[in-house]
């Protein structure tokens, strides 16, 4: 008896990192809408990159963009149903009785004005769609192929997505917003932007835990934050930056100014920070993932 034949390893491809990374901004940008969060929208990103990795195939993916919105939906379907138990893509409607999927100029203001939490009103049939077709730009034969569903279903989704979305454009806006930062939070984030205003990098340091977790988003060389390159790349290469504390969907955070080093117009980006005992024990920044903020309108005042 012959042992089974294992299945051939997946060809790899030496330009798909490459091609991950020239993805990455427009993956964010719908991941953050379907999620209804900057940050978890970022996680979602990282975990469809991590699943697209290890599974990319160069002679079985003939197109690489819709392979990869294809992770990404499921994983931020997946995301949602964690979260809230949505379990139901679509109502039962007569889809066949929706053909016209033309935006009018009035419906792609209402998506270009539309913040996260608005996205998340929606069903998420309908948020998928307005993203993928409003947003991103896809037909609707690509946006099916990535949700895995019809033409009509999609056209369905879409009509009704845009026409709750101008709705809600006529609502005052209602939700609730972020918890507030705890006094202690406020405190270590005023210290640490102090210090980092100060250039006072071995301060900076001091307030560090043992085992802080450092995520350089997007950047793929890692470094370490305690002992390690993070704070002396600071201190070498930057000059005029402004740390600014701000409420990041409820989170401690850093709006990072960047116009005296990098000139007037230059976006900004944050820096998300945690605590815990009076210590950093984490800290995500998006210096190298700048589209986080951009993609979204961000600036320190919306986060407030």
């Amino acid at each position: 008896m012959h042992p089974a034949k294992l299945p051939d390893p997946p060809i790899p491809d030496p330009d798909f990192p490459q091609l991950m990374a020239q993805l990455r901004a427009r993956l964010h940008r719908y991941c953050a809408r379907m999620t209804g969060s900057m940050l978890d929208g970022e996680d979602v990103v990282q975990e469809t990159l991590i699943k697209a990795n290890g599974s990319y195939d160069a002679q079985a993916v003939q197109n690489v963009e819709a392979w990869l919105f294809r992770i990404a939906h499921n994983a931020a379907m997946d995301f949602l149903r964690r979260r809230s138990r949505e379990q139901a893509m679509f109502a039962d409607e007569d889809v066949d009785a929706i053909a016209d999927t033309q935006a009018e100029p009035a419906d792609r203001r209402h998506v270009a004005t539309a913040a996260l939490r608005t996205f998340m009103r929606l069903a998420p049939a309908q948020r998928s769609t307005v993203i993928l077709a409003d947003v991103l730009g896809y037909a609707l034969e690509e946006a099916a192929g990535v949700m895995g569903t019809t033409v009509p279903a999609v056209k369905a989704a879409l009509h009704r997505g845009r026409a709750h979305l101008r709705e809600l454009a006529s609502q005052p806006d209602d939700a609730a917003p972020p918890p507030s930062l705890s006094p202690q939070d406020q405190a270590l984030l005023a210290a640490y932007a102090e210090r980092f205003n100060a250039r006072d990098f071995d301060g900076l340091r001091e307030m560090l835990g043992q085992d802080v977790k450092l995520d350089l988003v997007a950047r793929r060389k890692p470094m370490q934050a305690r002992g390690g390159e993070y704070f002396t790349n600071y201190a070498a290469k930057t000059y005029g930056l402004r740390m600014t504390p701000i409420n990041v969907e409820g989170r401690p955070g850093l709006w990072v100014d960047t116009e005296a080093d990098e000139g007037a117009g230059a976006p900004g980006y944050v820096v998300v920070l945690a605590f815990a005992q009076g210590k950093v024990t984490g800290i995500r920044d998006f210096r190298y993932a700048r589209w986080v903020c951009a993609a979204i309108g961000t600036d320190p005042g919306k986060f407030e």
